[in-house]
């Protein structure tokens, strides 16, 4: 009986041996869970995941649950790459250790913050409306320099590698090194030789911007405009009219639209407004830092509707201009 009861207990250990070796072996080995042919796959974790949410994402089942009750697994926020080769043990490690993928993240040229808000949120994880918030902040934004009306100023639209985790003050943070690396010392003499500062360049070129989506002829609006800063007119620059207005989509600005009170109404204001009317392009920028050199004070948009303008210097040349181009928006029924 004894000897039975020996080799019981021995049937067992060996049984169990080989359920922990295989158990084992299985932790180690096993493949993350990847579609066949998948050249890997993204996790994404935010702040509302926990350990179980993690474990449905990562599609690892009874392992996640070992891993993370053995080795005390905390919820790391990230982006992370799944290779196809990667085992559920390297997973594991990849997810515990925070060992995240950078990405891809591009600044657009939004004409309004909340637009700007909307795009960054649907790259990152940060909320839409803690960017909202953060923008809007007069506090928070004099800690970076700026104002509510220059803000726009801060962003170099371009792209940049970031963690999609990134949060709001560290994504500030970048934003004014990438400005501070994009205002070189060049640039910063181009701009004091139009006696401009660093916002009312980003100011001006967002005006530029919203004037022509043509970027050779950007150089050659920013000179005119620029002639008017040097001789004291007004810019009367319709761009400006439509953010007072709050309509970009006005195909024709009419007398009630100049009346609007605004310190963007560049009819009733003479200068520069307080800030950007968007987020200027670099296209815009490099524009007004290298515009073109004429003579020529008023513009006209161009009758056959191609997006560029004609250019005068008297103001009998401009109306005869603007009879064309009144002349084609009648014929097109535009009012």
């Amino acid at each position: 009986m004894n000897r039975k009861i020996l080799w019981l207990v021995i049937g067992l250990a060996v049984i169990l041996i080989a359920v922990v070796a295989f158990t084992t072996l299985s932790l180690i080995t096993a493949k993350a869970p990847n579609e066949k042919g998948e050249q890997g796959r993204l996790i994404y974790i935010d702040r509302d995941d926990t350990a179980d949410s993690v474990r449905m994402k990562s599609a690892l089942s009874w392992r996640w649950d070992v891993y993370s009750k053995v080795f005390s697994y905390h919820t790391r926020t990230g982006r992370y790459r799944v290779p196809t080769d990667m085992t559920c043990l390297q997973l594991y490690r990849l997810l515990r250790n925070g060992t995240q993928e950078p990405m891809n993240f591009v600044v657009p040229t939004s004409r309004t913050m909340d637009r700007l808000a909307a795009a960054l949120s649907k790259s990152l994880m940060v909320d839409s409306a803690e960017i909202a918030t953060a923008l809007t902040d007069s506090t928070y934004l004099a800690t970076h320099g700026y104002t509510k009306a220059t803000i726009p100023a801060l962003f170099i639209p371009n792209t940049y590698e970031v963690y999609w985790d990134i949060s709001v003050d560290k994504l500030m943070e970048r934003m004014e090194r990438e400005n501070n690396r994009f205002w070189t010392a060049e640039r910063k003499a181009k701009a004091e030789a139009c006696g401009l500062t660093r916002e009312q360049v980003a100011t001006l070129a967002s005006i530029v911007d919203e004037e022509t989506a043509n970027d050779a002829e950007k150089p050659m609006i920013a000179g005119l405009y620029l002639n008017r800063l040097r001789m004291g007119m007004p810019l009367q620059a319709d761009p400006t009219v439509k953010f007072a207005v709050g309509d970009f989509s006005l195909r024709r600005i009419l007398n009630k639209h100049l009346k609007v009170e605004s310190p963007y109404n560049t009819y009733l204001v003479e200068g520069l407004p307080p800030g950007p009317i968007r987020i200027a392009s670099i296209a815009g920028l490099e524009a007004v830092l290298n515009h073109a050199e004429h003579n020529y004070l008023y513009m006209c948009a161009k009758e056959d509707f191609s997006g560029t303008h004609n250019f005068a210097r008297t103001l009998s040349e401009h109306y005869a201009n603007a009879r064309r181009y009144v002349k084609a928006l009648n014929a097109r029924g535009i009012r």
